[in-house]
């Protein structure tokens, strides 16, 4: 016999509460084997695959692409055993027969085996709803699951018989087809009945569409006096007892109301993730920004020395990155944090060093373990290697996680200078512009000149601008002198 096993999002590590569905890997029916990734998620740090546990053929879907998930919640079921050796290829289960697998599953195992389904339960709420015929037809919940919500919140009526309250004439009986838990959640928070709303997703699902426009029409009866047309007189009664109708409009739903249409983009995912930790940087950190004008032109000379000489190529980021390596041996107070609960400033003994690379999922800000030991010819590969994989979105949770300085090469975007923030929980962050060409007054006399702006941004807490400044006037002495780096090679 099959037994029906439920595959849940895992825990991602660093912290990862939820993560958004970017495209399942299979469909249902399909044959799965152990360790085989079944859907690619992204999370607030990387996109990432995960591979599924067991082996079997998948017997339902939770959650549309673009839909986001809580560590926790159901990803697939997968049925094993005699079902688990079909053929690949094989059409899907139909819906009876996928039912009574799922039936046949009446106890849990090891938290991932689904609760035999019925009508009433956690498990039962979370099943897939197909097309079902009349043979397979689930029946309506009783009095004993719970009263619906509208009974629970409906307003003292006049005396009459007990009866059972009745589902809504419109609404489908059995489960409602709804998979994602963030839609059941916003439903229940706002005090609607998911029976009454129709779903517009595949074979009816509730999306979380549907709700916005439920809860919309909801707030548009409220404000109406009477029943709109088209509406039974009865449907006013039932939202006023789902949620009771105020004196008077909240300002800030009229101001939803008159708000002027445009284009929304949710805040989720590594755009939500970077938009959070910039808004605490700037919430927490009481920053400020120094600069200076620096020639490269004899920096920019080495560099082609070295790539003359034969072997890999030398970046110029990587000897910028030895430079800054070097910089805050000398200044430790900037390769740093604050530890706010212990009103303690700690400074690290290594320096990883994150640099900005701009992708087209966004910013993300990987990170080189141990730079102030490596060489330029190291730091020019794991730089391309960590550029490469955030292009492709395959940056693992540790490459984005543990930098104690961060290096930003805003110059590749064409622009001169920029007060960057810093990356929390770092103490600083040095921004480099572009190298151009400029009059430059070079040993006494004017002269055109490799010319680059520096910015250093940095916490106040660790150090003064005495410090600060320093810092960054050794940079640019390295920057027009490299030759300044051969004693402390």
């Amino acid at each position: 016999m099959a037994q029906v096993l439920e595959f849940k999002l895992p825990d991602l590590g660093e912290g990862l509460t939820e993560a958004e569905i970017v495209r399942w890997l299979v469909n249902v029916g399909d044959v799965v084997a152990i360790d085989q990734p079944v859907v690619e998620v992204e999370t607030a740090k990387a996109m990432v695959e995960v591979p599924c546990p067991y082996g079997g053929v998948v017997t339902a879907r939770f959650g549309e692409e673009g839909t986001e998930l809580p560590v926790g919640a159901p990803l697939l079921t997968v049925a094993v055993g005699a079902a688990g050796t079909v053929p690949a290829g094989a059409p899907a289960p139909s819906p009876g027969a996928e039912q009574a697998a799922e039936t046949a599953v009446s106890s849990e195992y090891s938290g991932n085996v689904l609760v035999g389904y019925g009508t009433a339960g956690p498990a039962a709420r979370r099943r897939r709803i197909r097309p079902q015929s009349p043979a397979v037809a689930h029946p309506t919940p009783t009095a004993a699951a719970g009263p619906t919500p509208t009974a629970r919140t409906a307003a003292p009526a006049a005396p009459a018989a007990p009866t059972a309250p009745a589902a809504p004439a419109a609404g489908p009986e059995g489960p409602v087809p709804v998979i994602s838990p963030l839609v059941r959640k916003l439903a229940r928070d706002r005090g609607l009945d998911l029976r009454e709303v129709r779903g517009s997703g595949p074979e009816g699902l509730i999306l979380r569409a549907d709700v916005d426009r439920a809860l919309a029409a909801r707030e548009t009866l409220v404000a109406t006096p009477g029943a709109a047309p088209g509406v039974a007189p009865g449907a006013t009664a039932v939202v006023a007892a789902v949620e009771p109708v105020p004196s008077a409009v909240p300002t800030a739903a009229r101001a939803s109301a008159t708000a002027p249409a445009g284009e929304r983009i949710p805040l989720r995912g590594l755009r939500g993730a970077v938009a959070d930790k910039l808004s605490r940087s700037r919430t927490e950190i009481p920053d400020a920004t120094c600069w200076v004008d620096a020639d490269a032109t004899e920096l920019m000379a080495a560099r082609a020395a070295m790539n003359a000489a034969g072997g890999p190529k030398i970046s110029l980021l990587a000897l910028l990155a030895r430079i800054c390596a070097h910089a805050l041996a000398r200044f430790p107070e900037l390769n740093s944090t604050v530890d706010t609960a212990a009103r303690e400033i700690v400074r690290l003994p290594g320096v990883h060093l994150g640099f900005a690379a701009q992708t087209p999922r966004g910013l993300v800000v990987p990170v080189v373990r141990d730079a102030g030991t490596r060489t330029a010819e190291s730091l020019t590969e794991e730089f391309a290697r960590l550029t490469e994989s955030a292009r492709q979105g395959t940056l693992t949770p540790a490459d984005l996680t543990g930098g104690t300085f961060t290096l930003n090469n805003y110059g590749v975007f064409g622009v001169d200078g920029s007060t960057p923030i810093i990356n929390h929980p770092e103490a600083a962050m040095l921004g480099v512009g572009r190298i151009i060409p400029k009059p430059w007054v070079h040993q006494g006399e004017l002269a055109v000149r490799q010319v680059v702006q520096l910015s250093l941004t940095f916490d106040h807490r660790v150090c003064d601008g005495g410090t600060a400044g320093g810092f960054l006037r050794y940079v640019a002495d390295c920057v027009e002198q490299p030759a300044v780096l051969l004693r402390t090679v």
